[in-house]
């Protein structure tokens, strides 16, 4: 019962990191709008976070008993604001780059969505769209609406 749970999770996962690829290499990231509270989870992560660089993470940001003390009061003020705000979810550790066993790690909802905020409006996630990182063509034909991606 528990690895069919562990699979299921997984795909889901999975899933979601595949539709927002796709997404961020279809359509130019800056005018992407991911949940209703952007703003907020943006203002107040770059008050939590100012000098996290998240063009390229290093995983002890997110994972260190340290990083998560620093996260866990960020991550809590979204409770019951962004659905399934603590799910499991997964990001890329250089946004110039796809999902790959080396460039990921699990981080939650919310510490997902503020970072990849944080790329979209940082332009960090411009590569991705120009199709400079092996994006193929096909991903870049396909016009997802943000719908598509799941708006909280």
């Amino acid at each position: 019962f528990q690895p069919r749970l562990e699979v299921m999770w997984a795909m889901k996962a999975y899933n979601h990191a595949e539709v927002y690829f796709n997404l961020i290499s279809s359509v130019d990231p800056k005018f992407l709008k991911l949940t209703k509270l952007d703003d907020k989870i943006y203002s107040s992560f770059r008050e939590s976070f100012r000098d996290l660089d998240v063009k390229l993470l290093d995983a002890d940001e997110l994972k260190s008993d340290e990083a998560k003390e620093r996260w866990r009061p960020f991550c809590n003020q979204f409770e019951g604001l962004v659905e399934d705000f603590n799910y499991g979810t997964l990001l890329r550790l250089d946004c110039q780059k796809d999902y790959t066993e080396d460039n990921t790690i699990f981080a939650t909802r919310v510490q997902f969505f503020a970072i990849e905020i944080a790329r979209n409006r940082e332009g960090h996630n411009n590569t991705v769209f120009q199709g400079v990182e092996g994006v193929s063509a096909a991903a870049h034909a396909l016009s997802l609406p943000a719908e598509a991606y799941g708006n909280d």
